[in-house]
């Protein structure tokens, strides 16, 4: 099996993040792999913290405040270094977002179900409550619990692993700078290479929807002022 490279982008939400950075170290992974948290300007208490624990739980942090002043969101830069780490390895890229706690089977599980399919771009894990539902972004696949199934629908990246095959066909670098997440448009870029991406029913992780950007809560509690956030001030750009 291929190397393993994952990753986390956080943005404060330090109590979620911890739990997501845990639940991950204490996984059984049976490949090599590397475990790196990407910090996206979180405020300087919370980036002492993460610099903290990252000694603590041996995970390498980086801290895009030292990199770039281009202001959060900079869900591209990370997906970019992260392409070019994984890419110079010869590794998959699994993202695990700071509000997705995994299982213990869950990493090693998307590895061995990517790894089974050839013509697999993305493996992803569905989302669930605390209660066991499928939640957002998957509710489209309420039903079909248990499976594991090529989706026409895009995979989100709460937890997904992209493939070698799929980061060794198209360069990040082409992406739109303009756009804040990328999830849908990979998603039809792997399909368009003639690949299939796979949703993993039989493998739920636990999700609390937009815990690490709180605002994003709006779209459910004020959807109308989440919309003239979204397009006033120009945020949150699929």
């Amino acid at each position: 099996m291929k190397n393993l490279h994952i990753i986390t982008p956080v943005k404060d939400s330090i109590e979620s993040t911890i739990q997501t950075i845990r639940a991950l170290l204490s996984s059984s992974i049976g490949v090599p792999y590397t475990y790196t948290v990407y910090n996206d300007f979180s405020t300087p208490e919370n980036t002492a913290l993460l610099e903290i624990y990252s000694r603590e739980l041996e995970f390498e942090l980086v801290n895009l405040a030292e990199i770039t002043d281009h202001p959060s969101p900079n869900y591209l830069l990370v997906l970019q270094m992260a392409q070019k780490r994984a890419v110079e390895d010869g590794a998959d890229l699994l993202i695990v977002e700071s509000d997705v706690v995994v299982n213990d089977y869950t990493v090693q599980s998307l590895v061995e179900g990517a790894e089974e399919r050839e013509d697999c771009g993305i493996a992803a894990a569905v989302t669930v409550d605390e209660q066991g539902e499928i939640n957002y972004p998957y509710n489209y696949a309420k039903g079909r619990e248990g499976e594991a199934y090529a989706v026409d629908k895009h995979c989100s990246f709460c937890c997904s692993l992209l493939t070698n095959r799929l980061l060794n066909a198209y360069n990040f670098t082409k992406l739109d700078p303009d756009k804040h997440w990328f999830d849908v448009h990979i998603s039809h870029i792997s399909q368009d290479l003639g690949l299939n991406n796979y949703l993993f029913c039989n493998l739920p992780v636990t999700h609390r929807p937009h815990g690490s950007r709180p605002w994003k809560q709006l779209k459910y509690s004020h959807p109308i002022k989440y919309y003239l956030n979204k397009f006033f001030k120009r945020v949150d750009k699929i």
